[in-house]
């Protein structure tokens, strides 16, 4: 559901002729923006869900029908983002996506009333609990914000749009600033005991102020990479699969001359593939040395999946390069800006592992470990290289789609080099450091024969 949601940014019709940087400020830049905005709503939706289900443990026939019922709600907010995204100004999309949204949050305050009528759905701990009505009271009171700022938001569509996206916006943001509000507090003020319980509440509740479990993070996050990779397909069977009547009029029925028309946008998905591809690996080694996901690292996760499901509007840009349109260098550098922020937002979770290093990092890839060098180079290739190319394209202009390909083509060889490079480094370091530590030793060696006349003068 998220990554449907980039299928009508990726597809829109860019005339060969048209020029991509009014395009952007009319077309594509609205409909970024709204994606951007739908796909962390969403996944605000889908930590909720995650922290419902950790409420209530068990499910009967009931719950069943009624998480269907949320989960046929939500696939339908593709098609409301849609109507968002071709009409901005128009407020009924902006109204269907708020209803949708209002939906999904009473079915999941159902949900919460249908459990705690029948205890034994419910967590042991609840179960165990003598004021099972304030657990229930408090669970519903933070489900139901969402739905309240989306009312709003459905409300004010029809008199004051912008206010309306501010209102969908606090939806993102909300449970964030209510927990720096929080921490502001206590650092101040200091905790007071009614506080620490209801802290002490907060774990059964799906609210964000505890980090959701590294497994469910990656497991998230491998989801959302595979299909990215997946919906590059699609296209490359919609609209690259040639018409019968024309392979038979225009190439004598020589299906294989007229495959050759459309080498580029096969060049441009094995591209997008292998970065996605590259990207996911670099995920992947990442958390491999990550024991515990903090809240912050989270949120940089999401904003790094966000412009991963964006590459699909980089492969629909660079594949119109066989149509020889105006576009190409501003169709390169979109798809560098989007692969410099998947990418940078990677190396921002790792940076904020190393801040709480103990908690968050296995030994190997803290600072000092054997493997901290490593991780370094290789989170920091695809920021630097994307935002080489990109600045290349804007001095070079003549030899954008050259430099562009060649990028593709050097970081996977990159990316193999990548550990005989750092090696190299590392061993280079060290024996200039340890030439100049004995530098040190015979200076200090000599002074301590030269007797004291001679030291002094």
């Amino acid at each position: 559901v998220l990554l449907l949601q980039i299928l009508p940014v990726a597809h829109t019709k860019i005339h060969p002729d048209q020029k991509l940087g009014e395009s952007v400020q009319q077309l594509l830049l609205a409909k970024i923006g709204v994606y951007l905005m739908t796909f962390l709503i969403v996944t605000v939706a889908w930590a909720a869900h995650v922290r419902l289900f950790q409420v209530i443990e068990l499910i009967d026939d009931v719950l069943a029908l009624l998480n269907l019922a949320c989960m046929m709600t939500i696939t339908f907010l593709p098609y409301t983002f849609s109507l968002m995204a071709s009409f901005p100004a128009v407020p009924f999309g902006i109204f269907l996506f708020s209803v949708c949204a209002i939906v999904i949050g009473l079915i999941q305050a159902v949900i919460v009333v249908y459990g705690f009528y029948h205890p034994h759905l419910l967590n042991q701990q609840i179960q165990e609990s003598e004021d099972q009505n304030f657990y229930k009271h408090h669970i519903l009171k933070i489900i139901l914000r969402g739905p309240i700022l989306c009312f709003l938001a459905a409300i004010f569509s029809f008199f004051l749009i912008p206010l309306s996206y501010v209102f969908l916006g606090l939806v993102i943001v909300f449970p964030h600033l209510t927990q720096l509000i929080k921490w502001c507090k206590t650092k101040i003020v200091g905790q007071r005991p009614e506080e620490e319980e209801q802290h002490r509440l907060e774990t059964f509740t799906f609210y964000l102020s505890e980090p959701l479990s590294k497994e469910r993070v990656e497991a998230f996050s491998d989801g959302v990479y595979a299909i990215v990779a997946t919906l590059l397909i699609l296209d490359i069977c919609e609209d690259n699969v040639p018409d019968p009547r024309e392979v038979q009029e225009k190439f004598h029925g020589s299906l294989l001359e007229a495959l050759n028309e459309y080498g580029p946008n096969y060049l441009a998905y094995f591209g997008s593939f292998v970065t996605i591809g590259l990207l996911w690996f670099v995920h992947h080694s990442l958390f491999i040395y990550v024991t515990k996901a903090t809240r912050l690292m989270g949120l940089l996760n999401i904003l790094s999946l966000a412009f991963i499901g964006g590459l699909p509007l980089a492969y629909q840009l660079t594949s119109e390069f066989a149509e020889k349109s105006h576009n190409e260098i501003e169709a390169i550098q979109v798809s560098c800006v989007i692969t410099f922020f998947a990418s940078i937002f990677q190396f921002a979770i790792w940076t904020t592992a190393l801040l709480h290093e103990r908690e968050t990092l296995h030994p190997f890839a803290r600072y000092g470990g054997k493997e901290h060098a490593f991780m370094f180079a290789k989170l920091a290739l695809y920021p630097c290289v994307s935002l080489g190319a990109f600045f290349l394209t804007c001095l070079l202009s003549e030899f954008s789609t050259a430099i562009f390909h060649l990028m593709q083509i050097v970081i996977p060889f990159a990316f193999l080099a990548l550990r005989i490079f750092v090696r190299i480094s590392l061993t280079v370091i060290r024996s200039v450091m340890s030439l100049s530590r004995r530098k040190v030793v015979l200076l200090e060696e000599e002074e301590a024969c030269l007797s004291p006349t001679e030291t002094f003068s």
